[in-house]
């Protein structure tokens, strides 16, 4: 989809007045079917994830492996060269698994480090990151979710034509403003139902 300027589309944002209606768009947009989709709110908001249809994240199991991983690289550097490639006899101490007490705090700390690094690049990838600019951005309003704005954004290549009602009936609830958000950074094409609020303070 396009502007009538021509610029490419990035998806349709509406604003909604309070949590709640924020929450009911969210089960609307989750049973609809869409898939590229997300909420921006200044706060949590009670039971978003159920109605995201947000599952367990992958992380965990991105963090056991690299854990796994870390204390397997600990064991095979320690055990290999201690007990295969130089099994030396140092101050009378045996080199078979008596000596396994030693290597526990090598162990512990390849296991943290590994599973650290997992996580941290885990959701650097996941997260699509880093990433200096979104097109969300070019929307002036979302500036408002930090304050007191509730927001849902559907991304334009999530709207086969057969869930238009659907998008229509979500983006309407509770009277919401509604824009289409362009990649260029400097023009938008806006559809309103009403005047957002003025802001306070």
């Amino acid at each position: 989809m396009r502007t009538p300027y021509g610029h490419e589309v990035y998806g349709m944002a509406a604003e909604y007045p309070t949590p709640h209606a924020l929450y009911e768009a969210a089960k609307m947009v989750r049973d609809a079917g869409f898939k590229r989709w997300d909420v921006h709110s200044p706060f949590p908001i009670h039971g978003m994830d159920d109605a995201m249809g947000l599952g367990k994240s992958w992380l965990s199991a991105v963090v056991l492996i690299g854990g796994i991983l870390g204390i397997s690289t600990a064991m095979f550097i320690e055990f290999g060269s201690s007990w295969g490639l130089y099994p030396l006899i140092v101050h009378g101490k045996p080199y078979d698994w008596r000596t396994v007490p030693a290597f526990f705090p090598i162990m512990f700390e390849l296991t943290v480090l590994f599973a650290a690094f997992a996580a941290f690049f885990s959701v650097l990838i996941m997260n699509g990151l880093p990433r200096p600019h979104h097109p969300i951005f070019n929307w002036d309003r979302l500036a408002r979710a930090t304050n007191d704005g509730f927001f849902l954004v559907i991304e334009d290549r999530d709207r086969p034509q057969k869930n238009s009602a659907a998008i229509a009936r979500a983006l309407s609830f509770a009277e919401p403003c509604r824009e289409k958000v362009p990649t260029a950074h400097w023009s938008f094409f806006l559809r309103e139902t009403r005047a957002p609020p003025p802001l306070r303070g």
